[in-house]
């Protein structure tokens, strides 16, 4: 059974791990991946893999014996009840000051069809490969379960005192981009995310935030902002995960425990699959590189789950979130084939 962890930078390049794995609470001296869940509740998340190879732009290693042939998925539509049910919930805590914003979760179903009880769905690691430059790739597949994609959401990376990340919130079609850079709230959505990278990254030294723009990703227009600081200390990479994660753009604000508590709860009413905004990452030499693990699938055996997010703010409407989730599905159906 396949046991393999990649990741892949926006140039191209790939590392691809293989299994056994060690596991460790801490980063090794030695190249691994970082994989965890939503509520970092792995005290292992550090994979050291028995073999680490380096990837050229669009090649998987030859030892590989991937099909080409895609998997036939059937899908189910998602029903609106329990979504529409959180917005609602999360809108009303919004219009009171008990949240500003909050992220829920929708996930839609399928079922790959002509496989008994395991799906294959290794075809799509050339499709995390072949993913238009800009894009971060990440799988991780473990027997007859995994999960992959390509996100345009750099959570942090981090090469010696230098770390950066970016607020990326705010989503529209690319032929919508002339009324999506007037939108009220998707400037709002999207600053709330820069404010909150500003604020977590200002103790540990002096912060340098890019200006708001456009930016387009497998079919999609989202507002993107670079935010980076020069590490006046050495703070450890597993702190900075939490730090950082989750961020606005995948969570909640305030991110106190209360607000915490309840999109966790949402997400379990709405089935949002643990890796989906989880952190995802790969410490390389004397880099660290960590991304969002949106824009992807998982499964489990033949049952394969396809999630997208959308930010509630107080100038939200339920027609327009609801298409925004189609949107990004859409956007992962296309890019992974499927």
């Amino acid at each position: 059974m396949m046991d393999l962890a990649l990741f892949r930078l926006p140039d191209g390049k790939a590392w691809i791990g293989e299994g056994p794995f060690a596991e460790a609470a801490e980063p090794p001296p030695g190249d691994a991946f970082y994989v965890n869940d939503f509520a970092l509740s792995s005290p292992t998340p550090w994979k050291i893999p028995s073999r680490l190879t380096e990837v050229p732009a669009g090649a998987l290693p030859e030892h590989f014996s991937v099909t080409k042939i895609q998997p036939r998925i059937v899908w189910q539509k998602p029903a609106t009840e329990w979504f529409k049910m959180a917005f609602r919930r999360i809108r009303k805590d919004v219009l009171s000051h008990k949240l500003r914003k909050m992220v829920p979760v929708l996930t839609e179903s399928g079922t790959v069809m002509g496989q008994s009880g395991q799906a294959d769905l290794t075809p799509l690691l050339n499709r995390v490969m072949d993913a238009p430059l800009g894009l971060w790739g990440y799988a991780r597949i473990e027997g007859k379960k995994g999960f992959l994609g390509a996100t345009p959401e750099l959570l942090l990376r981090k090469e010696g005192s230098r770390l950066e990340t970016m607020a990326l919130a705010g989503t529209a079609k690319p032929n919508g981009r002339e009324s999506f850079v007037t939108d009220a709230k998707e400037i709002e959505e999207h600053e709330l995310v820069a404010g909150f990278l500003q604020d977590a990254l200002a103790p540990l030294g002096k912060v340098q935030r890019g200006p708001r723009q456009t930016s387009e990703a497998a079919g999609l227009t989202h507002f993107r902002t670079e935010v980076a600081v020069e590490l006046e200390g050495n703070p450890d990479l597993n702190s900075l995960v939490r730090r950082l994660h989750p961020t606005p753009a995948v969570g909640c604000l305030p991110r106190d425990a209360a607000s915490l508590e309840k999109l966790s709860e949402y997400r379990r009413q709405l089935q949002a699959p643990e890796f989906f905004g989880a952190p995802f990452g790969l410490k390389i030499g004397n880099t660290f590189h960590a991304v969002v693990s949106i824009r992807g699938i998982g499964w489990d055996g033949d049952k394969v789950m396809l999630s997208s997010g959308c930010g509630i703010v107080g100038g939200s409407a339920f027609d327009h979130e609801w298409r925004e989730l189609r949107l990004k599905r859409e956007s992962v159906a296309r890019l992974l084939g499927l």
